[in-house]
């Protein structure tokens, strides 16, 4: 089938969509939206200028639209973004959350289109290794949960990081694949892409009990 993403960049949306193309779909668009506000039920806010180099270096063209981010407002922007698009279906990374998944069935079923979510309910830490095991390269890039500290900001998801989430999960409730929001993810390298990403300046931005790492500069290397 010829299918669009939705995709932030991060693990689950960029493992989705490897799943898609081993699948042998023809991923034609990248599809990305930009809420305008914090709280987004439906999206996390990414950053352009990542996105630029993930769909330059992934050979997809990049579709990005902005959104309210108000709860039913936002599905509404997303609906008239993908309707105008020629595909056979839309791919998501929903793992757990009945809520997204369900919104984006519903908009695939009014425009016809087939909603192809490999991740769902996928073990959480079975998960997480096999997208190690497929050679991804990611990062923790915001963090939103009790436990999560600054030192979070920048980590690298390997087997360490995982150990730690298992125990954060066990002692605080936090979502091993950051599933409730507890922490946001960007993909550096993946099997479909021709270069790593390599971030060359970031800062890390903390607010009360949350954090971000602000990413001003990233580019291309060989790997």
């Amino acid at each position: 089938m010829k299918l669009a993403v939705l995709c932030s960049g991060g693990k689950d949306s960029s493992y989705a969509l490897w799943l898609a193309l081993k699948e042998g779909h023809d991923i034609v668009k990248i599809v990305s939206m930009f809420p305008e506000r914090e709280n987004s039920w439906m999206f996390h806010s990414p950053n352009p200028e990542f996105l630029k180099i993930y769909s330059e270096t992934s050979k997809i063209p990049l579709l990005k639209r902005e959104t309210s981010g108000e709860k039913e407002r936002e599905l509404e922007d997303l609906k008239l973004t993908l309707q105008a698009l020629s595909v056979d279906g839309v791919v998501s990374g929903a793992v757990a959350s009945n809520y997204q998944k369900g919104r984006i069935d519903r908009i695939c079923e009014d425009l016809g289109f087939e909603s192809v979510t490999p991740l769902w309910k996928k073990d959480p830490d079975g998960l997480l290794n096999e997208i190690l095991e497929e050679g991804f390269k990611t990062i923790i890039t915001s963090v939103s949960a009790e436990g999560l500290t600054r030192e979070w900001l920048g980590r690298e998801i390997d087997q360490n990081c995982i150990k730690d989430l298992k125990r954060l999960n066990e002692e605080k409730g936090v979502h091993v694949t950051g599933e409730g929001g507890e922490y946001e993810t960007l993909v550096l390298d993946a099997p479909f892409f021709e270069k790593r990403i390599e971030i060359e300046k970031s800062e890390g931005i903390w607010k009360g009990d949350r954090g971000s790492l602000n990413i001003k500069k990233a580019g291309l290397v060989d790997r």
